[in-house]
């Protein structure tokens, strides 16, 4: 299986975006790491490096949007949702620019940097903030196409990327479309819903739980809002329970967001798979998925719990 890192194939779209004259690409002195720099070879006198100021890169982002421009600004995801929380809030998000934060170095996969720039409540953070649409790809060539999809939505977006290469699931050029999930694997017993690279899990999952029989639907859910809750309930009415999975913490997240749907329009038997609120550390990254309770055994696990628990031996 093919694999790519989700930023690299940033770069791309953004290269190809390089064309559209209201594009404006902003950086925090990290345009080799998060591949704005391939935009910025295409269109030089269009990209502004901020510098290490990355509050002010989304006072800059907000003021050129105001203006007329499309504007990426991107840097790791602790500081693009964090450091810069009030300016999103205050100066993007509650007068609606047109500002696309995509941030990269996401979940604990981040590896060998620890806590510190793991990414874990990215998602709670931005999907907590009116206006914001929130983002979550499971690959690289979905990146490229989600990209080119926000570009051409007028309002403000947080998209979240990983570091390292991972498996390539999705078929290159199939367009994006915000706020639509995709069902990746027809079933009647389990709905899996993956977001991020946590979608290959629960397709790996769904092939090992094939051969104890137990049919598993699998959803690619790379819009985390607003959420796609009719292809949720139209999934879960089918299969009666549900477990989700994500690189970041279960709380805030793909779980909370698909928990308060069902809440909402009858429960189900659920379970979460994400990091159990706490931060991360220094280490490998598939050692760290491991110890974190991120792996396709883990997915198969939870599923086989709730098969249990909905009465099925």
């Amino acid at each position: 299986m093919v694999r790519a890192a989700q930023r690299k194939y940033y770069g791309k779209a953004l290269a190809k975006l390089a064309e559209r004259p209201d594009i404006v690409v902003l950086d925090a002195d990290l345009g080799d790491s998060t591949r704005t720099s391939e935009f910025a070879a295409a269109a030089k006198d269009r990209f502004i490096q901020i510098g290490i100021a990355e509050q002010n890169m989304m006072g800059v982002a907000a003021g050129l949007a105001a203006s007329g421009k499309t504007v990426f600004a991107s840097t790791f995801a602790v500081f693009a949702t964090g450091r810069c929380w009030e300016q999103i809030r205050q100066a993007i998000a509650y007068p609606r620019l047109n500002v696309k934060v995509v941030a990269t170095h996401c979940g604990i996969s981040v590896g060998g940097d620890g806590a510190s720039h793991q990414a874990l409540e990215d998602i709670a953070i931005m999907r907590a903030l009116p206006n914001m649409t929130v983002l979550s790809p499971a690959d690289a060539n979905e990146t490229y196409e989600a990209t080119i999809a926000i570009a051409e939505y007028n309002g403000p977006c947080y998209m979240r990327m990983g570091r390292a290469d991972f498996p390539i699931i999705t078929p290159e050029g199939v367009k994006f479309t915000i706020g639509k999930a995709t069902v990746l694997h027809e079933g009647n017993d389990i709905t899996l819903i993956g977001t991020g690279q946590m979608v290959v899990s629960c397709m790996e999952a769904a092939n090992i739980l094939e051969e104890a029989g137990i049919s598993a639907e699998v959803i690619n859910m790379s819009t985390i809002k607003p959420l796609d809750t009719e292809t949720v309930l139209r999934s879960v009415s089918k299969t009666k329970c549900v477990v989700t999975a994500e690189e970041h913490s279960i709380i805030g997240g793909l779980g909370s967001a698909v928990a308060e749907c069902l809440s909402e329009n009858g429960p189900m038997p659920m379970e979460r798979v994400g990091v159990k609120d706490s931060f991360g550390e220094s280490g490998d990254p598939s050692e760290l998925m491991k110890k974190y309770g991120l792996t396709t055994d883990d997915v198969v696990a939870a599923a086989e719990r709730l098969i249990e628990r909905k009465g099925r031996k």
